[in-house]
């Protein structure tokens, strides 16, 4: 018959045992990262919890008592369990599935709508997703690898599986497209729209605009938005034009959501799947050939 008997609070525990380590209330908040009251607290409530003193104040410092012996063992050697429990959990998960990041408009736009296929053509192939706006440090941060749209050059302690060039182009909803071609057909038609931008990719107009022939200080930016995903949720809604990945908006220009009448210009930029040089697991180079057929049926 399983015990019914009443734990005490985890919280209060780890205070405790931190104070028996450190033999300081001071010490233990700094080492649990909290504050001297928040310390204090939860060793008063184990306390009124046991009903019993598990430290006596002598001047300035506490001394441990008895009671506090007895639980600072039976709590030390509980704790320790806990915490390689956890630490074979997450080995263990981290065995099965691929840790991989990337910008959050590359997650929600592009990568969710095709785990399903993934998980058909590749069900050995099980992807822990994190999304990040930065990119990793040259170590990738304890990532397996991590899916960007970036430029050359990359860290030396990165391998790197080039999987498409970048192509952007202006996209809109139909209505706008409909309004722009009604006055002008061209891409010129823009230097009289506001357009709609993001901070996360300052040169993308700029860019577009040169490989136009058009000259950059003609194009008038209109609101910005902090991150790709809600430029595009904005131009979608109707807000504008924006200018995107020709891969990212590939689903709304298959459901007419969007249109891009002029079409995509190739980028410097590239789409990659990075890893650390040397990382042995096979699963990486499975998943970039993956990744590359699926960005290059776009075109």
């Amino acid at each position: 018959m399983i015990s019914q008997a009443k734990l005490p609070p985890l919280n209060t525990i780890r205070a405790f045992e931190a104070i028996a380590k450190h033999g300081s209330v001071s010490q233990a908040a700094l080492a649990l990262h909290v504050t001297h009251g928040a310390v204090s607290r939860q060793l008063r409530l184990l306390e009124e919890d046991l009903g019993c003193a598990l430290f006596e104040r002598r001047g300035r410092g506490l001394v441990i008592t008895d009671a506090g012996r007895h639980l600072r063992d039976v709590s030390t050697e509980a704790l320790e369990l806990l915490r390689g429990a956890r630490q074979r959990l997450r080995r263990e998960i981290q065995a099965t599935a691929l840790v991989l990041s990337c910008p959050g408009s590359i997650l929600a736009r592009w990568m969710i709508p095709r785990l399903e296929q993934l998980r058909r053509e590749q069900p050995d192939l099980e992807l822990h997703l994190s999304a990040s706006e930065k990119p990793p440090g040259p170590t990738l941060d304890g990532l397996d690898a991590t899916l960007l749209i970036a430029e050359p050059p990359w860290p030396d302690a990165w391998t790197v599986h080039s999987l498409a060039t970048e192509h952007i182009g202006p996209v809109m909803a139909p209505v706008i497209a409909e309004a722009l071609s009604a006055q002008d057909a061209s891409p010129r038609a823009l230097l009289r729209q506001p357009l709609l931008h993001t901070a996360s990719r300052p040169q993308a107009w700029p860019t577009w605009a040169r490989a136009q022939g058009m000259q950059t200080d003609t194009l008038r930016m209109g609101q910005g938005f902090e991150h790709l995903y809600y430029l595009l949720e904005a131009a979608v809604a109707g807000l504008g034009v924006a200018i995107a990945p020709q891969q990212l908006v590939a689903d709304d220009l298959s459901a007419g959501r969007l249109v891009a009448p002029w079409g995509f210009t190739p980028t410097s930029a590239e789409w990659v799947l990075c890893s650390r040089a040397g990382h042995p697991d096979e699963r990486i180079p499975r998943l970039a050939g993956w990744l590359h057929a699926q960005l290059t049926e776009t075109h």
